[in-house]
């Protein structure tokens, strides 16, 4: 397996589920990479949508996992054609596609690509994260005809939502191989 972990505004590093997926992964002998994103705290699509590029380019992952703001790089770089596509895709506390916030004004509206560029894709959001409703994340979902899990009272999926250790996630990606 080669994973690609694609962090959120702000990066994910520990205790975030993700840095604790990439190494659980890592120990399976799994080839991992969980780069940090050029100003993870002040993101720019342009700059982010390069560096990615660049990484999907060398790395060539089977499977992602995007979190947060990461789900929206991966929509734009699928609306204009960019990627190279993936086995399996995770789209874990995808913001809304109409995120209002200014620091990561570069990424909104964010389109509905036609493709998202992987062979499987599931989204994976909470029903009570700040930056979806369940509502919109259903009709993602229905749009692209993809399973949709929704996690009780999980928040934004983070760290400060309780999810540094995240079993079922390992499981999931795990089970695919």
């Amino acid at each position: 397996m080669k994973l690609l972990l694609l962090h959120g505004w702000g990066g994910s590093d520990w205790p975030h589920w993700q840095a604790w997926l990439a190494g659980e992964a890592a120990k399976d002998y799994g080839t991992v990479s969980f780069p940090l994103i050029q100003h993870p705290h002040y993101p720019h699509l342009n700059r982010w949508r390069k560096e990615v590029l660049r990484h999907l380019e060398d790395f060539r992952p089977d499977t992602v996992v995007c979190h947060s703001l990461a789900n929206t790089l991966w929509f734009h770089l699928a609306d204009r054609r960019e990627l190279i596509p993936v086995k399996r895709l995770f789209l874990v506390a995808m913001p809304s596609l109409q995120t209002e916030l200014e620091t990561i004004s570069s990424f909104y509206p964010c389109p509905l690509p036609e493709s998202l560029y992987a062979e499987e894709v599931h989204l994976v959001v909470s029903d009570n994260d700040p930056y979806i409703t369940v509502d919109e994340a259903e009709k993602i979902a229905a749009h692209y005809q993809i399973p949709l899990t929704v996690l009780p009272d999980a928040g934004h999926i983070n760290a400060e939502s309780g999810y540094g250790e995240w079993p079922w996630i390992l499981e999931q990606v795990r089970s695919q191989e």
